[in-house]
C-alpha cells in the first residue's frame, strides 16, 4: 500500500512525524511488515533519532552548521541563495529513505527514538514523503 505524506516546515530544524505515521500505519491495518519512508527532495532529509529530550536535537542541529557551513565560497551551487549547496550536502550525509519493521500492527521503534524531516532550508518548505507499507 502508498500513502502520501505532507509537512509544512517553517525553516532549518528537526521535525517529529512519529505520531502521524503510526496515525497511518494503523489506519492502513498493516499488523506486521514493513513502513518504507522516503522524501522526495533534495535538501532535507529524514532520521530516526532521540524524541524525549529536545537538547539531543538542538545539539544535532548545532552540529550539522558546524560541519556544513553556509557562505563557503568553494560552493558553485549558489542559485537559491546561502544555504543551497549546504542543504544538498546535509541531505546526502543523512538519508532521503528509512524502513522501520511493523510489530503488532505499530512501528518498531526503540523507547526514545522518533522519526524526524530535517529541514536544512532556511525559508519555510512544503515537504512531501511516501510510505510503502508492505508485508
Amino acid at each position: 500500500m502508498i500513502e502520501r505524506f505532507e509537512l509544512q516546515t517553517s525553516g532549518k530544524g528537526l521535525y517529529e512525524i512519529t505520531d502521524e505515521l503510526q496515525r497511518i500505519v494503523a489506519r492502513c491495518g498493516l499488523v506486521e511488515g514493513l513502513c518504507t519512508l522516503m522524501i522526495r527532495h533534495t535538501s532535507a532529509s529524514l532520521t530516526i533519532q532521540e524524541n524525549a529530550d529536545p537538547s539531543a536535537r538542538r545539539d544535532l542541529e548545532a552540529w550539522m552548521e558546524r560541519a556544513v557551513p553556509e557562505h563557503d565560497e568553494l560552493y558553485t551551487h549558489t542559485q537559491e541563495g546561502p544555504d543551497d549547496m549546504p542543504s544538498h550536502v546535509r541531505a546526502a550525509l543523512t538519508s532521503t529513505t528509512l524502513s522501520i519493521p511493523v510489530v503488532d500492527g505499530r512501528l518498531a521503534l526503540g523507547t526514545w527514538q522518533g522519526i524526524f524531516v530535517w529541514e536544512h532550508r532556511t525559508r519555510p518548505h512544503h515537504r512531501s514523503l511516501i510510505l510503502h507499507l508492505g508485508p
